[in-house]
């Protein structure tokens, strides 16, 4: 397990994404020999200029010995490819992140997932559709997959947790930096029922352009995607993209033809998702 610190650099290393990580591995075997390669070697694995300099600037600055001690202080689990419990759907989508920070606890029962999404500015009615579905779906031993954002994610989290369920909660920072910061004491509480998981390093902070790449972690993790209530131009409708790219199910729940934070959702349901209303029309 030593050479897990080599993937914790690379992945540190910005401009080095799951394609790199193939090619790096497909020229050297593994990344030990290719953390300690010469820019020459680098170049000939697939490495632009960018990606280069930006490793030769990691390489010089960071221990890999101290970021594995800070995992370990923080009780964050690191997982590769390679690790036998990396979750099986996930490894299998296109483009599976190289390393995944996981702070609390993916079960083989977590296979069994839905992920449950929708705008950040939910309505009374998104949040009671929200709370009813997933909280039924969690009653029903189906864990519970978001992205902890304000609105609809959260409410899918504390609705699973209401319900004695467990979910997991995909972030766009690091597993130690939660966004928004009023969710600490719901990430607390889902660390203790399921997890907080990043492909993002320890320390990365929620950069807008973090979040649509995390947003395939989300779909990749589950068996289906239930949209609760979404706007035509919600970043949950992003989730939905990869969603059918994996081959997910896709679900909306409809809504009020009046409002705005309907029309994503039922726009979906028009062009072919499934209308749930009830918790049976996914089970």
């Amino acid at each position: 397990m030593s050479e897990v610190k080599y993937w914790v650099g690379f992945n540190i290393v910005r401009g080095i994404g799951p394609m790199k990580f193939r090619a790096l591995l497909d020229h050297f075997g593994d990344l030990e020999k290719a953390w300690h390669a010469d820019a020459h070697e680098l170049r000939e694995a697939g490495l632009d200029q960018r990606a280069l300099e930006n490793l030769m600037t990691t390489r010089s600055t960071i221990s890999l010995d101290g970021e594995m001690e800070k995992t370990e202080r923080l009780g964050v689990k690191v997982l590769t490819w390679d690790d036998p419990t990396y979750p099986p759907r996930l490894l299998n989508i296109y483009n599976p992140p190289p390393v995944l920070y996981v702070k609390g606890e993916i079960l083989d029962e977590d296979q069994w997932a839905m992920a449950v999404v929708g705008t950040r500015g939910a309505t009374v009615y998104g949040k009671e559709a929200v709370r009813q579905i997933a909280g039924d779906l969690a009653r029903n031993r189906i864990t519970i997959i978001s992205g902890l954002a304000r609105g609809i994610d959260s409410e899918a989290h504390r609705a699973a947790l209401d319900a004695g369920g467990r979910t997991i909660a995909v972030l766009g920072s690091g597993v130690d930096i939660i966004y928004p910061s009023e969710s600490r004491k719901l990430a607390q509480a889902v660390i203790e029922r399921g997890a907080l998981v990043s492909e993002y390093a320890l320390g990365t902070p929620p950069e807008a352009s973090n979040f649509p790449p995390r947003n395939r972690i989300i779909s990749g993790l589950s068996l289906g995607v239930v949209i609760v209530e979404a706007g035509e131009r919600s970043g949950a409708l992003i989730t939905v993209d990869f969603a059918l790219e994996q081959g997910r199910e896709v679900f909306a729940v409809p809504g009020n033809i009046f409002r705005k934070k309907s029309m994503g959702t039922n726009k979906l349901i028009q062009q072919g998702a499934k209308a749930v209303l009830s918790v049976e029309d996914i089970l």
